[in-house]
């Protein structure tokens, strides 16, 4: 074994490769096949998308779990901990674990270098076996069609949303990102997709698949929170459509919850309905509109949120204004460079009395607070520099009873949020 210790593992990986992002499936394919990982016995769910992907998976396996299947779990980025990718049952596998399959993994590449992701992918597939799950929920990393985790045949693929984001990989519209996550989609198997405007790149790419295109609507909530799912309950007619419901509580997308429902229900899982509500009204994933539940926060409404596109920001901006809070609203953001930060941070300008615009220190990837305040707009007061932390003790340290201090910009704006609270001894959050 090359390393005992996970930290010195991932240490390495990062460089590793001599490229972060390097698309293709050729030499994850071959060490794949050398593992005999390439095809497995579970049934599997792969997730696509521009936003939604992590809630997708975090109800699919829920709602496995809950009908008595095994499952493992792959996500990313993670937060806090990289154990936090790779869940069987639900619950993260351990470091000794992660490093016996890196290990497994770097004795069968040989000559072949691998990039992180890729060996992570890898890594989780050979502990899934290892397992003998009887079903595998994978989040596609980066687009699609050449991403690493579509070395694996999909039994339901799903396609969340289709928005701009990563335009230098992907493409540079709608169609052309459509067109690449429509790559999951496997010939005489169904492709759920939640997203209600789905571009004709993906809807051409899908049908030259000859998979088959399953569009669920989104479905609208009442003003109680109740909502109905509205889906197919097999493939056999294509056609037939059926009603189940209501459901309230969970605070992660519709649209992602009524894929995972869908999925799981063209897999085989009988229809539950008091099983459903009470799986889907508990269920909470970090950095996903999440409201940790620290003694410190216990005063405001803290709510973190991974928004890092215009997409996810206008569907964060929705869930504000219809939850909203007696006080003032104080935003802590700190973005990457590559994003479209004018775009991205638009969306919140008329919900945000005061800005705090952050600075996330070694990460060069990371825009400049000067680059963040140079994109708003509006009159709302604004703070410039410092970490993340020292932001958010600031914005908590000002607000009122009733106030709301809101977290966003990154996966790395709340893990750093996220580690001040657990140094705090406030617990693991993730």
């Amino acid at each position: 074994m090359r390393y005992t210790r996970l930290a010195d593992w991932l240490t390495w990986l990062e460089q590793a490769h001599p490229r972060e992002i390097d698309l293709g499936l050729e030499r994850v394919g071959e060490v794949a096949r050398r593992l005999a990982l390439a095809t497995t016995r579970a049934r599997v769910i792969s997730v696509a998308g521009t936003n939604g992907k992590g809630s997708c998976v975090s109800a699919s396996t829920a709602l496995l779990l809950a009908a008595g299947w095994s499952v493992g779990s792959y996500t990313s980025p993670h937060l806090l901990h990289y154990r936090e990718r790779i869940r069987i049952n639900g619950e993260p596998v351990d470091d000794e674990a992660i490093c016996r399959a890196f290990a497994a993994v770097d004795e069968a590449r040989a000559e072949l270098s691998l990039t992180y992701f890729e060996f992570g992918t890898l890594a989780a597939l050979w502990l899934f076996r290892e397992h003998d799950v009887d079903a595998l929920v994978l989040e596609v990393g980066l687009g699609g069609r050449l991403d690493a985790v579509n070395i694996i045949d999909a039994d339901v693929a799903v396609v969340t949303s289709i928005a701009l984001d990563h335009q230098d990989w992907l493409g540079a519209d709608r169609d052309a990102i459509g067109r690449e996550k429509a790559g999951i989609a496997r010939a005489g198997r169904p492709l759920v997709c939640v997203d209600p405007d789905p571009p004709e790149g993906l809807r051409a790419a899908v049908s030259q698949s000859r998979a088959q295109w399953l569009p669920v609507a989104v479905p609208e909530q009442e003003p109680d929170g109740s909502w109905y799912w509205r889906g197919y309950p097999d493939t056999s007619t294509g056609a037939a459509i059926q009603v189940l419901g209501p459901f309230r509580g969970s605070p992660l997308p519709l649209a992602s919850i009524a894929a995972a429902i869908q999925a799981v229900v063209l897999l085989g899982v009988a229809p539950d309905i008091e099983c459903w509500r009470e799986t889907l009204g508990t269920l909470r994933l970090p950095g996903r509109y999440y409201r940790p539940d620290w003694r410190l926060a216990e005063r405001v409404d803290l709510v973190l949120d991974v928004a890092h596109n215009p997409a996810a920001t206008a569907y964060l901006a929705g869930k504000l204004a219809g939850d909203p809070v007696n006080g003032s609203t104080r935003a802590v953001v700190a973005m990457m460079a590559d994003k479209d930060i004018p775009g991205t941070l638009e969306p919140l300008t008329g919900l945000i009395d005061c800005w705090y615009l952050a600075e996330l220190s070694g990460n060069p990837r990371a825009a400049a607070p000067e680059r963040l305040a140079s994109a708003l707009t509006g009159a709302a007061e604004r703070t410039l520099g410092g970490s993340v932390a020292d932001n958010l003790a600031r914005a908590l340290a000002a607000s009122a009873p009733g106030d709301r201090v809101l977290v966003l910009g990154s996966f790395f704006t709340v893990a750093d949020a996220l580690a001040w609270g657990e140094a705090l001894g406030e617990g693991e959050q993730a």
